[in-house]
């Protein structure tokens, strides 16, 4: 039998309950913003995603074939080769891609969003970090703690990081696209 959690594993859960519940907001806030475009867009490209969208055309042109190759009773209305099932085709093509492009433009809308957040939030943390390291530094020396040589890391990482240096660091070291 497992053993209860203690205070800390609860408070763990409780601050990842917490998080949890803040990105379930923002992300109902995200799907309530959308147009109406976006909306029609999404839930036909959440139906064009399924099985039963394909196993639907894969019906639809079987009947269209046998009917129209004359194997039923019925009357042939778009005899070899299928141009009016060929017209269809091209033109949902087209309406297909349509709403695909209009649901990714907002899934990138979307991910530029959280992406601009998480920078947001990680410059923030690295600043608190900072900090951080700056009183534990200054409580060493107040104290009267020597330092050792592992230290001089320490000093360093406590200084403010300079994020336009880093980013042309990474610029002159990735390569050219």
């Amino acid at each position: 039998m497992a053993s209860p959690p203690d205070s800390g594993s609860r408070a763990t859960v409780e601050s990842a309950r917490k998080n949890i519940e803040k990105v379930v907001r923002l992300e109902q806030a995200s799907m309530e913003s959308r147009s109406l475009g976006e909306r029609v867009s999404d839930l036909f490209t959440h139906w064009m995603g399924t099985m039963s969208f394909v196993i639907f055309h894969l019906l639809l042109f079987a009947v269209w074939c046998v009917v129209n190759l004359g194997w039923t009773p019925l009357k042939p209305f778009d005899p070899f080769p299928f141009g009016i099932l060929t017209l269809i085709v091209s033109a949902e093509g087209v309406l297909l891609a349509i709403f695909v492009l209009v649901s990714q433009n907002r899934m990138s809308r979307q991910a530029n969003q959280r992406a601009h957040l998480n920078l947001q939030i990680d410059l923030l943390a690295e600043q608190e970090t900072t900090k951080l390291l700056q009183k534990v530094q200054s409580l060493l020396d107040h104290f009267g703690v020597e330092r050792s040589p592992d230290d001089r890391e320490a000093e360093r990482l406590s200084q403010e990081t300079q994020v336009e240096a880093l980013v042309g660091e990474i610029r002159r070291s990735l390569p050219d696209e």
